[in-house]
């Protein structure tokens, strides 16, 4: 999700020089046998509501593998931060439709609001929204959600100071004990991340740090999203790459020039994939 102007850059983000220790992958997440293989989550993942644009991006995302690694269970209440083009929407929510859970959308603002087709509440549910920005309440009544999920957005919170605080704090204030916050986001490892992330990948070790501030407890980290031929050095940062593709300074039109192929070739980010947990 490219929310890049959301505010002025103003704060200078201090490196954070803790390293983050390798953790084991939980037993069966890499083959995702038996106890990971839920029925309803596979339905809802090669469900005809998912579009076709979507599903593409399927072999860079990794659903069933990342969903099941994340610990989503049936009948949960599950909140998502900011789902932009509706990935994770379009399989979440009507997973938790099958399973007599509940999903939560966070938008930034209260307007605009879900693209139109989740409104069919056969396919989805009744969809509950709240809002999440630098200046919102609670995302819902305290310790009520089992599962939070914020996927390749925090980049976009660092150029506001205080907000990536705020992101932690409200997630930890939403979920239950012993609730889980599922990560994804750009990683800018083994380099340094640059100020505010402002080229979209960040330090594993900032990010843990954010959660840890608020109160979580890294319980486990994978390898399911990583892309090796990320280089992570692009005229545009990651948004280079698929499925942004930009092309032109931000604010300018698309540049017909500009040869997409190297890029292409490369695919979409190296990303961690981090799972948390709230004590309970």
């Amino acid at each position: 999700m490219n929310i890049r102007t959301l505010a002025a850059l103003a704060a200078t983000v201090l490196a954070c020089a803790a390293s983050v220790p390798a953790l084991a992958v939980p037993p069966g997440v890499a083959g995702l046998p038996g106890s990971y293989a839920d029925g309803a989550l596979s339905t809802a993942i090669r469900g005809a509501q998912r579009s076709s644009r979507n599903v593409a991006r399927d072999q860079y995302r990794h659903p069933r593998e990342s969903l099941s690694f994340w610990g989503l269970r049936p009948g949960m209440t599950v909140l998502e931060i900011w789902p932009g083009g509706g990935y994770w929407t379009e399989i979440l929510a009507p997973y938790a439709q099958a399973t007599g859970g509940t999903y939560i959308a966070a938008l930034p603002a209260a307007s605009p609001p879900l693209p139109a087709r989740f409104s069919d509440k056969a396919v989805y549910g009744a969809i509950a929204t709240t809002v999440f920005n630098d200046k919102s309440g609670p995302l819902a009544a305290p310790g009520t959600v089992d599962w939070v999920l914020t996927s390749r957005n925090i980049h976009d919170w660092m150029s506001t100071p205080g907000m990536p605080e705020k992101a932690f704090a409200d997630f930890y204030a939403a979920l239950k004990p012993g609730g889980i916050l599922a990560v994804e986001q750009h990683r800018a490892d083994p380099r340094p991340m640059v100020k505010n992330a402002s080229d979209g990948y960040m330090s594993t070790a900032y990010v843990v740090k954010l959660a840890r501030g608020a109160g979580f407890t890294l319980e486990h980290q994978t390898e399911i999203n990583a892309n090796p031929k990320d280089t992570k050095d692009y005229p545009f940062g990651v948004w280079t790459l698929p499925p942004t593709r930009q092309s032109a300074p931000e604010g300018q039109p698309p540049n017909p020039a500009f040869d997409h192929s190297r890029y292409d070739a490369i695919g979409e980010s190296d990303r961690m994939t981090l799972r948390f947990r709230k004590p309970a």
